[in-house]
């Protein structure tokens, strides 16, 4: 855990969970883990939003149905601050900016469409270059929408997939520094729900990122 209080629940999930359970599998979950850890205390958890299954870091649960109400709407107004670390294959050349594409859900991708497609969502973000290394990119991006793997599929759509990325880029199976998505949920920002006050949340990277990172270092030119 990374904050808890009477109303909320940050957790730092690591890759390879799912933030929710799949329907009809018994498949352990964020959400099932702190529902039997907080029943103790007979407190309840409830979703407020997701991150990846194979994307690490801060996550966010309501512990009342008034909070969670609260919280989702912040989310559909796209007030919290959600930043994530990425690491890219190859050079980004604009250290900064915004990106925007049109996608529609089939099953389980996002598939790239135009603005005129009357059943695509908007998708929008902003990074900014942290680090280059020879052949990768170390990037934050902020999300100022909020689709199901949308870094991911943004990213891949611009020609520089995530590192590890085998869902929208198949060829990242082989890359052997990580066996996951390099992709990081580190800092996350949200008023709260009974107070207002702002909660700040930064959540370190994980060994296996870390590794990835001193790795293309070595080879940074």
């Amino acid at each position: 855990m990374l904050y808890e209080d009477d109303a909320v629940v940050v957790l730092d999930k690591p890759a390879g969970l799912l933030a929710v359970p799949i329907k009809g599998s018994d498949t352990a979950s964020a959400l099932s883990l702190l529902v039997a850890k907080l029943k103790l205390n007979r407190q309840r958890a409830l979703v407020v939003h997701r991150i990846d299954r194979f994307a690490s870091g801060a996550l966010l649960f309501a512990k009342t149905r008034p909070d969670r109400d609260a919280l989702v709407r912040q989310f559909l107004d796209h007030t919290p601050v959600r930043q994530y670390l990425a690491v890219l294959r190859g050079r980004l050349s604009v250290e900064a900016g915004t990106l925007v594409h049109y996608f529609r859900r089939e099953g389980m991708f996002q598939q790239l469409r135009t603005a005129r497609d009357p059943r695509a969502a908007r998708a929008e973000l902003r990074y900014s270059v942290e680090r280059l290394f020879a052949d990768a990119s170390l990037v934050r991006v902020e999300l100022v929408t909020g689709l199901q793997n949308q870094i991911r599929a943004q990213f891949s759509a611009t020609g520089h997939p995530v590192i590890g990325d085998r869902k929208y880029q198949p060829a990242e199976s082989l890359e052997p520094l990580i066996a996951r998505v390099a992709l990081h949920a580190v800092h996350l920002q949200f008023a709260h729900p009974r107070s207002g006050k702002t909660v700040s949340i930064d959540c370190k990277l994980p060994p296996d990122f870390q590794h990835l990172v001193q790795a293309l270092s070595r080879s940074r030119r």
